[in-house]
């Protein structure tokens, strides 16, 4: 295969690219330019590094690959049943503890994407791609390149590539999503199992016996209502007990600033203090609920988590939203809220050929089941569906086998704690 139809040429801004390409090549539910600008403005360089990858052919600019690179502490992202294991190994290749890793997505994203123009060959344009990456891996002494949570559209052309260019499929966390069936909200409870819709309902009623609140949604709040969404959110990052990205103030006085931001805010109605909110992006498609605050100072009977999920559903059916996407982790709760489990995956390659096959065989011990209790209940509920989902595609034996996981870019909190 010729691959001189396609090059590539890596930049440090998403502005080096220009509006219409992003436009042509992100198309909603993705987030676009004005996601990626907002975190090069958010004063967190000391944890990543951005790249974008134009991808070109003789004609010019035909698709756009996000990328970031950072330094990571395998102890901070591996699950719980390898890190025994991985520390065991560590004593004999210490480099296997800390690695700096390319990433091919957006850190803060749970379903990365690449764009393409419609008449772009993908697989050629990946195989291009693929080979710029080995090349910037070198230059910038990464170890680890991974394309990090990619739908199931992807697997056919990565499972290629694979096969191409020496890489292993692993299963990540799922995406969650909650389909809307109609701008009713008793359709929504009526499509809920019993169980849960009358668990719901019962936390709903005993919250607002507890207490009254207001609910407000605001686009580019002012000053004071981004201090108290930020002190909000921090105290659900230092009560979170899976971090990844950390999200400063900057942050959000940036995405305040978006057209798809909205801040669906919950008030105690007696004092009118901020106890919750959500941060949704109105996609055309779906409601995306991305991050979330919570007051933990608030008796636990206030329920707040459930509060503002409902807060959130108004908000998606007043829109005509079809679906809200919740992105990864809390998965007991997600599935009584009648979330479904979205397929995510991610394809590794290490540049040493030794670290290569180890990072692959101790990934083969870890599926679905082993890394969330939730997803544990769920699956041993439902078996054809952990057939299906924590399984890679049959291979040349005939047989599938579960793979390991890559850290999601979101935080995890018990809303039964809340």
């Amino acid at each position: 295969m010729s691959l001189h139809r396609y090059r590539v040429q890596f930049c440090e801004t998403a502005s080096q690219i220009q509006d219409d390409l992003w436009d042509a090549c992100f198309l909603p539910p993705t987030e676009g330019r004005w996601w990626y600008e907002t975190m090069e403005q958010s004063d967190i360089a000391d944890q990543f590094t951005f790249l974008y990858v134009l991808i070109m052919d003789p004609s010019g600019p035909v698709g756009i690959a996000p990328a970031f690179f950072m330094d990571v502490p395998i102890a901070q992202v591996a699950p719980p049943v390898l890190l025994r294991l991985l520390r065991l190994v560590g004593k004999m290749v210490p480099s296997m503890l800390s690695q700096r890793i390319l990433f091919v997505g957006s850190p803060c994203i749970d379903e990365s994407t690449i764009g393409f123009l419609s008449h772009v060959n993908r697989r050629e344009a990946l195989l291009s791609l693929q080979l710029a990456l080995e090349d910037k891996a070198k230059e910038i002494g990464a170890a680890l390149i991974v394309w990090k949570d990619f739908p199931e559209s992807f697997s056919d052309d990565l499972d290629w590539l694979s096969q191409e260019r020496r890489l292993f499929r692993v299963v990540s966390f799922p995406g969650t999503l909650a389909e809307l069936p109609s701008t009713s909200k008793e359709d929504y409870f009526a499509a809920m199992k019993g169980a849960n819709r009358r668990n719901l309902q019962r936390k709903l009623r005993r919250s607002r016996e507890q207490v009254t609140l207001s609910i407000e949604v605001v686009q580019s709040p002012d000053a004071k209502t981004l201090d108290e969404i930020f002190d909000l959110f921090w105290q659900t990052y230092q009560k979170s007990t899976t971090k990844f990205e950390r999200l400063n103030r900057k942050f959000f006085e940036s995405i305040a600033t978006k057209e798809a931001t909205q801040f669906v805010i919950l008030r105690e109605k007696a004092t009118g203090e901020m106890v919750a909110f959500h941060l949704c992006f109105d996609m055309g498609k779906r409601l995306v609920n991305r991050y979330i605050g919570l007051d933990y100072r608030r008796p636990k009977e206030w329920m707040l988590y459930f509060r503002v999920w409902e807060a959130t559903v108004d908000l998606a059916l007043m829109r005509g939203l079809p679906a809200i996407w919740s992105g990864q982790l809390a998965y007991t709760t997600k599935l009584e809220l009648g979330h479904k489990l979205v397929p995510l995956n991610n394809y590794c390659r290490h540049r040493n050929i030794v670290l290569h096959h180890l990072s692959r065989f101790l990934g083969q011990r870890v599926n679905w089941a082993a890394l969330d209790e939730g997803l544990a209940h769920f699956l041993k509920a439902h078996p054809d569906e952990a057939h299906r989902q924590i399984s890679i595609r049959f291979g040349k034996s005939g047989q599938r086998r579960p793979d390991q996981i890559i850290p999601s870019g979101k935080i995890t909190l018990d809303p039964d704690k809340v």
